[in-house]
């Protein structure tokens, strides 16, 4: 399910959803100007690496906090066209109601912690872990988790393939969301155990970030907001 547009039209430029698209769409565009080694380098530099959090302490400052910034850098790398333009396609559509709801300054820091909440939940699943994670894929799931709580009565119009058919469908915002979780969940159990040369999706990351949306939400939404909903 590919979703175009949803029901709900925001009042006001999400200026702040637009902005992370464009700071991801930058970060993406120079790394694609990178060498493969330079590009492994800087992954490793500012992708998140989970062994390296067992390396935190307080002995050393510096490196714990460039370890703990990881969290936040990541969100901002993508590992090809695929996931990045997924990922924005996916803010596109959902951040910009989230963001009405919040107010920019707040949905900003949600979109920050939240992802770096997700990031570390994917570092407790896996934290033998030498591969680095890089995406936007835990806080955009963030803010799936708002949205489902938020506007439970919006529709999503979604591209669905049937084998090599495919056709467009208005899908109830509660259903396509509660299924995409549903596939989040189940990928990340069947997971466990799973060689890590083979796992390449960080699924622990997006069911963190999603869970973490809703809980956060009730926090971040505007006064009026909350009264109302």
């Amino acid at each position: 399910m590919i979703p175009l547009r949803d029901s709900i039209r925001s009042d006001k430029l999400p200026v702040i959803t637009i902005g992370l698209i464009i700071a991801n769409a930058l970060v993406f565009f120079w790394e694609l100007l990178l060498t493969q080694e330079e590009l492994r380098r800087f992954v490793y530099v500012y992708g998140v690496v989970p062994r390296d959090f067992k390396e935190i302490s307080i002995g050393d400052p510096v490196l714990s906090l460039q370890i703990i910034g990881t969290l936040f850098t990541a969100t901002f790398l993508h590992a090809g066209w695929v996931h990045f333009l997924g990922n924005m396609l996916y803010l596109w559509v959902f951040a910009d109601n989230v963001e009405d709801r919040m107010g920019k300054e707040r949905f900003l820091v949600f979109y920050l912690v939240a992802g770096a909440i997700a990031n570390y939940a994917h570092v407790i699943a896996n934290p033998n872990s030498n591969i680095p994670t890089i995406g936007a894929s835990g806080a955009v799931a963030a803010v799936l988790g708002a949205y489902f709580l938020s506007f439970p009565r919006s529709k999503i119009l979604t591209l669905l393939f049937l084998g090599v058919f495919f056709t467009i469908i208005e899908v109830p915002a509660v259903m396509f969301l509660f299924i995409w979780f549903g596939l989040q969940v189940v990928s990340g159990l069947a997971s466990i155990g799973a060689a890590e040369v083979t796992e390449t999706v960080a699924w622990w990351a997006h069911i963190g970030g999603f869970l973490a949306g809703m809980v956060m939400v009730g926090l971040f939404s505007k006064k009026e907001a909350r009264e109302s909903g």
